[in-house]
């Protein structure tokens, strides 16, 4: 018996207007890894993980979890948890009021909400206005929002933005945690040094296409992931159009 994988993205294409944001990305995600989506601004890392997460509809090919697509999975909270930006957060609420919202809209209880509170390290300040937080103090509200409905899958766009070090190093250390208790994770970042660290898996890809997937170790046998990030990218081109203002205009 043959089982899907987590996350299946299979020959993706989406335009806006005269703008290819995704020409043809494919890759797997599988349970007990972490897969580090890599490339450059403009990429389509963005918009690739919106079509997966049903926010942007793909003019071809499909976005797939666990086998469904995203408006098909019952109860996603329990089974997918996501964070694309840290900044949608109303700044007059506390932290606690935030997880509250959220518990109320999928059963989750009080308890899982302190819980979460305490295991992102915001404890202390959970009960403090979210306008007197640091931008790295969003980010762990944002996944501790993402992590409330106890999820198997976690996407996550460029999730060490705003970090210290010591919060760098907390966030791998969840994310391999995560993984090895079975979990899911795809991130995507521009952080070379860390995707090094904490990701098993690679994808990079470049003006809307996947370039090159696989294990991370298997594909640095004999250079290091910069070396190969910069053989195979456009870093030298500057983009006309980024892939976050593409979805922030698609989106108004």
């Amino acid at each position: 018996m043959t089982t899907s994988p987590a996350i299946q993205i299979s020959s993706l294409a989406r335009s806006f207007g005269s703008t290819q944001a995704v020409a043809e990305v494919s890759f797997s995600a599988e349970p007990g890894r972490v897969l580090a989506l890599l490339g450059p601004n403009g990429a389509g890392k963005t918009t690739t993980m919106r079509m997966l997460l049903g926010l942007v509809r793909p003019d071809s090919g499909h976005a797939l979890i666990e086998g469904l697509s995203y408006a098909e999975i019952h109860n996603p909270a329990g089974r997918i948890g996501a964070v694309l930006d840290a900044g949608g957060l109303h700044p007059d609420r506390t932290a606690r009021q935030h997880l509250a919202i959220t518990a109320a809209m999928i059963g989750a209880t009080p308890e899982r909400v302190s819980q979460m509170l305490q295991e992102v390290g915001l404890a202390e300040a959970a009960d403090r206005a979210v306008r007197g937080y640091s931008l790295g103090m969003r980010q762990r509200l944002a996944l501790a929002n993402a992590l409330l409905g106890e999820p198997t899958i976690l996407v996550l766009d460029e999730p060490a933005n705003g970090l210290d070090p010591a919060g760098i190093r907390w966030l791998r250390q969840h994310l391999r945690g995560f993984a090895a208790r079975g979990g899911t994770v795809l991130i995507s970042t521009h952080v070379l040094s860390e995707a090094a660290l904490v990701a098993d898996d690679v994808v990079i890809i470049d003006r809307g296409r996947s370039l090159l997937s696989g294990a991370l170790d298997q594909l640095t046998t004999d250079r290091d992931l910069e070396q190969l990030y910069l053989s195979m990218t456009s870093t030298s081109t500057t983009p006309t159009l980024d892939d976050t203002t593409i979805d922030q205009e698609t989106l108004r």
